[in-house]
């Protein structure tokens, strides 16, 4: 396996230049429009327009979208994220009706809820997610639910708001290797991390964990798969793997790109370690293609009707 890896690095493009397998395609078509209209009319956010996601022409186009709730304005400065840092306005308590009524009218079978860090508040702003999710259950009943949480400084009593709102999918991204944490997410802990997924699983057994890794930022393949081992020990289930691309030049620098055979051979290695859905691929962001994952991992026996 090491010489395979090792002669996969040697056909590696200098990080100079993007490779022939990462191309996006600029986003268009009716329904993109029709999604950046409602956006736009309800002064609603979307994490694929904050983060400049590659993949916002395809999900838009077919009629998907991750809503960035509580402002675009984060409190913290995490290296690879282009959305802006600063000191943000006050909550809206509106925002969980609008992002709801959103989602009706688009008729999605399963909405993806995420949001910036509110570290001025101690509980992080959990209350917006619970008032999300509950909200859609009331208006659009049927819908799985996926919410995208940050870690809330480790804090069980803030994670509790949002586990007793019950969503379908509990995500919260690690991005990288331990010992490139606090490089990569200065503010943030790798100890963190690991309290939110596991109690995630304490306080709802049935809840599907999910999260996140970027490759490309000086971590090696073996640390990698040292941080999915990670992982299955705190219970997660379903992971993300995609490659890292520099927002601008103010942002970490690209330290390789991975080949899709590595992509592949960490999907495989995940899959043998017992996660039950891996996304590996070099455009995979956390919320690619994940409608397929609830449905085809039938977790929806939780018969969202009779809750």
């Amino acid at each position: 396996m090491r010489e395979q890896e090792t002669l996969v690095q040697e056909r590696k493009p200098s990080p100079g230049r993007r490779p022939e397998w990462i191309k996006v395609r600029a986003p268009s078509g009716d329904t993109y429009e029709k999604l950046r209209s409602m956006m736009r009319a309800k002064n609603l956010h979307t994490v694929c327009e904050e983060a400049m996601c590659p993949n916002i022409g395809e999900c838009w186009g077919s009629g998907t979208a991750t809503f960035l709730m509580m402002g675009d304005t984060c409190t913290r400065s995490c290296g690879f994220c282009d959305i802006k840092t600063g000191r943000p306005s006050p909550l809206d308590w509106l925002e969980p009706e609008r992002v709801a009524q959103a989602i009706k009218s688009m008729g999605l079978r399963h909405a993806v809820i995420t949001s910036v860090n509110r570290d001025e508040r101690k509980d992080g702003g959990a209350p917006i997610f619970a008032m999300v999710i509950k909200r859609i259950r009331i208006i659009h009943a049927g819908c799985s639910i996926e919410v995208l949480i940050p870690d809330f400084k480790g804090s069980i009593d803030a994670l509790k708001i949002v586990m007793d709102a019950r969503p379908e999918i509990l995500n919260h991204n690690v991005e990288t290797v331990p010992r490139l944490f606090r490089k990569v997410q200065p503010q943030d802990h790798y100890e963190w991390a690991a309290a939110t997924l596991r109690n995630a699983k304490v306080l709802d057994p049935e809840v599907l964990t999910k999260s996140g890794i970027m490759l490309g930022l000086g971590e090696t393949v073996q640390e990698v798969k040292s941080t999915m081992r990670d992982l299955r020990t705190w219970g997660v289930e379903i992971l993300t793997i995609g490659q890292y691309l520099q927002p601008s030049k103010n942002h970490l620098p690209i330290d390789r790109y991975y080949h899709p055979d590595e992509f592949l051979e960490l999907k495989s290695y995940g899959m043998g370690i017992g996660f039950r859905w891996v996304e590996s691929g070099p455009l995979v962001r956390s919320s690619y293609h994940a409608e397929r994952q609830v449905r085809e991992l039938s977790i929806v026996h939780r018969k969202l009707y009779d809750r």
